[in-house]
């Protein structure tokens, strides 16, 4: 029974798609309980993100059932999902886990957010009882070695979002940021993902400003910020050690002129300003005034390049390592197939003793000689055990296979003759 994956992702297929056939948290345990009912199906894990939806199962069933079955659960047309998935068997299906749990297979190389989903699809699965022995060890030795990747590659050491870098280069240039006091202009997406990596930074309380303080509320509020105006901006500038600016406003709108008196109001104490929009927030002459460092997006995007760059390398390094690691999960799983049939085997064994023994016992209970019974004993033991496999040696000698007679030979202990070989 083998470990297979049935998916779908940005890769592959456009969001549109992706949308249809992903699992909603209210859905998900329906699916999972689903999905393991079917025959055949000892364990199943379901993982469904914006990027991706993936099916892992051990399962003995041909992947297009599987397909057949997503279809279906999502009421979408077979044909529909056919040319947008990706049906992975075992050696895949093992590799494919460990890249994806390491980043390698995201929308951003090396992004960090997918191992915690990963981790969250197997918990989803264990608390619903579809889990399986295999498929618990597969995700086990898959974070193993995600971990792995990420301590001893690069793959998440360099910033790759604008929102990320600019956080980063305020803590190269100021060290800890828990301490430094943070201006926000702006209450879109990229200043709330600024906002949630200062606070990953230890940054307390940031101001942010917002043409309409409605917005800037409730932004502050999830982050325990102040929120203020842009006509407040002027005053807020004089206090600020970062500022981050991503507004739609197609003109500046913090000027030299600010700028320079907010210096002057800090001692010339250093001021960190980061462009994030297009067109500029920020004026450009901010660059000029001492003790005034602006960073533009264009500024940060070579930077992104270059860490790209090193992401791609950590990531070459990354493949070799989960190369090996997926190769060593292999082979454990075929030799939990060798323990299998050995416990089968010692099975069926003792219940044939078991079943003997009875009758031997039942023999002398009604008076036969105990010589006879122990002889009768032994010949029917010896007899019933040795029959399949006197059976098999006889079939691969009549139909000439050399080679099967050969292992099965040294397999029993046996020396075929030259002539017998």
């Amino acid at each position: 029974m083998a470990l297979i994956a049935l998916g779908i992702n940005h890769q592959t297929a456009p969001v549109a798609l992706r949308e249809r056939v992903a699992f909603d948290p209210e859905t998900l345990p329906q699916a999972l309980q689903q999905l393991h009912n079917r025959e055949g199906c000892r364990g199943a894990v379901i993982l469904s993100t914006c990027n991706r939806t993936e099916v892992y199962v051990q399962d003995e069933a041909e992947p297009q059932a599987l397909l057949q079955w997503l279809a279906d659960f999502h009421q979408v047309a077979l044909n529909d999902l056919t040319e947008h998935t990706y049906q992975l068997n075992q050696l895949e299906t093992i590799a494919h886990l460990m890249r994806v749990s390491s980043g390698l297979d995201s929308l951003i190389l090396g992004e960090p957010q997918i191992l915690g989903q990963v981790k969250q699809a197997y918990a989803q699965a264990k608390a619903v009882g579809t889990l399986s022995y295999r498929l618990e060890r597969l995700f086990d030795r898959a974070f193993s070695v995600a971990k792995q990747v990420r301590t001893h590659t690069d793959i998440g050491a360099s910033a790759v979002s604008v929102a990320y870098a600019a956080v980063n280069l305020a803590k190269h240039i100021f060290g800890e940021l828990g301490k430094a006091k943070v201006l926000l202009v702006g209450a879109g997406e990229t200043i709330e993902l600024v906002a949630k990596h200062m606070r990953d930074q230890g940054v307390e309380a940031p101001v942010v400003a917002n043409r309409t303080l409605n917005r800037a509320e409730l932004l502050a509020n999830e982050f325990g910020g102040r929120p203020i105006t842009l006509h407040q901006l002027g005053d807020a500038l004089g206090h600020a050690d970062i500022v981050i600016c991503s507004t739609a406003s197609p003109m500046p709108i913090v000027g030299a002129g600010a700028v320079s008196r907010a210096l002057k109001a800090r001692r010339h104490r250093p001021m960190l300003l980061v462009d994030l929009a297009v067109p500029r927030d920020v004026e450009p002459e901010v660059g000029d005034l001492r003790d005034a460092y602006l960073y533009t997006v264009d500024d940060l995007q070579n930077i992104i390049a270059d860490n790209m760059s090193s992401r791609e390398k950590a990531a070459q390094q990354a493949e070799g390592m989960i190369a090996e690691h997926a190769e060593l999960f292999s082979q454990w799983l075929q030799s939990q197939q060798s323990v299998s049939a050995i416990k089968q085997y010692r099975q069926q064994g003792a219940e044939v003793r078991d079943e003997l023994v009875e009758k031997a016992l039942q023999s002398l209970d009604n008076g036969l000689p105990a010589e006879q019974v122990v002889r009768e004993l032994a010949y029917k033991l010896t007899n019933t055990l040795l029959h399949p496999t006197t059976k098999a040696l006889q079939q691969a000698g009549s139909e000439q296979q050399s080679q099967r007679l050969s292992n099965l030979a040294d397999s029993l202990g046996l020396a075929l003759k030259n002539d017998e070989r």
